[in-house]
């Protein structure tokens, strides 16, 4: 009896130990959701990204061809992960100048009001009607109606195609509106109530501030640590080679150099990738790069889809360079909000 009440208690020690091998350390840190990329479902290109309160929104493009190209849907998210569609918030019956090629969104809120700036019509001339517009709403989903009845701006000025327009609000309260096409860029300085341009401190209305020859369009500007980043695309948007280039200056008109490339095509990911957006996350040093990519097979030049990744930064202040990633970013709401 003495032995196989031995035997039985080696069998439960043994059982225990195993027991204790199996369990966990200790308690499992739940897994963080990822946005997983592209983002958004269906063909979507030229993504603005912006903060309003504690929500996320992106306005991209409608990737057509440009006969298809008469209307903006948005996207809402209060994570960077789940993303709601919001059809339709600015349409070319609410322009009556449009009639085509809409794209290249930029919306911001100043007073209450939201603004949205956007590219119609492809002009080759100041003799055809087309150019930058912007449309107001009383909330940032629309729906948006044309505030000028006419373009913001419909000519060219210093070769600058009126197209791909970013607007910029410096520290000091001024808004500035950089765009530009066929390898020229330039910077204006917006009226107060974005119904035209006023003059620069020089004097100028039109300033050019194109950073280099292989400048092609999709303008963009943000400040960090006191200095002006200029970023912009290069190549062609149709091309594997579409790429996002920057500069850094001390003041918004420049003058930018040329630093280089941060995002490019990676074999192995998706290619054509370029005309983006950034997202730094209120209360944080947390920057996301929101742009579009051709996924690998696709050879139609409208099968563009956004995407999101971590842009970062090394100790100089210098932009690092993106890594593409099907797998996208975390979870991450805005703070305090």
């Amino acid at each position: 009896m003495a032995k196989m009440k031995a035997v039985v208690a080696a069998m439960m020690a043994a059982a225990v130990s195993l027991g204790a091998a199996a369990a966990p350390a200790g308690p499992q840190e739940p897994a963080v959701p990822m946005s997983g990329n592209p983002i958004l479902p269906g063909w979507y290109a030229d993504p603005e990204a912006a903060v309003f309160g504690s929500t996320y929104w992106i306005y991209p493009t409608t990737s057509a061809p440009y006969a298809e190209q008469t209307h903006f849907d948005a996207f809402s998210s209060p994570d960077l992960v789940h993303w709601t569609r919001h059809p339709e918030v600015l349409t070319k019956a609410s322009i009556p100048w449009a009639k085509e090629a809409l794209w290249a969104p930029a919306v911001v809120e100043k007073g209450g009001r939201y603004y949205f700036f956007f590219s119609a019509n492809d002009i080759k001339t100041d003799e055809e009607t087309g150019g930058i517009g912007v449309a107001v709403a009383d909330r940032p989903e629309g729906p948006y109606r044309d505030l000028l009845g006419k373009p913001l701006i419909g000519t060219f000025h210093n070769g600058a195609q009126p197209i791909d327009q970013f607007v910029f609000e410096d520290d000091d309260g001024a808004w500035y509106m950089i765009y530009g096409g066929w390898k020229h860029a330039n910077i204006v300085r917006l009226k107060d109530d974005f119904t035209g341009v006023q003059p620069h401190e020089d004097g100028t209305l039109y300033k050019e501030i194109t950073p280099a020859p292989e400048y092609v369009e999709g303008s963009l500007m943000f400040k960090r640590g006191g200095r002006y980043y200029y970023m912009w695309s290069e190549g062609g948007w149709g091309e594997p080679e579409y790429s996002v280039a920057y500069a850094i200056a001390d003041t918004p008109t420049g003058p930018f150099k040329r630093i280089g490339k941060i995002l490019q095509q990676d074999p192995s990911i998706a290619t054509s990738a370029g005309h983006h957006s950034i997202i730094h996350a209120p209360g944080s040093d947390n920057w996301y790069i929101v742009y579009h990519r051709r996924p690998l097979g696709e050879t139609s030049r409208h099968h563009r889809a956004t995407a999101i990744d971590r842009m970062q930064f090394d100790e100089n202040g210098l932009i690092l360079p993106v890594k593409m990633t099907l797998e996208g970013v975390p979870a991450e709401r805005v703070q305090g909000r």
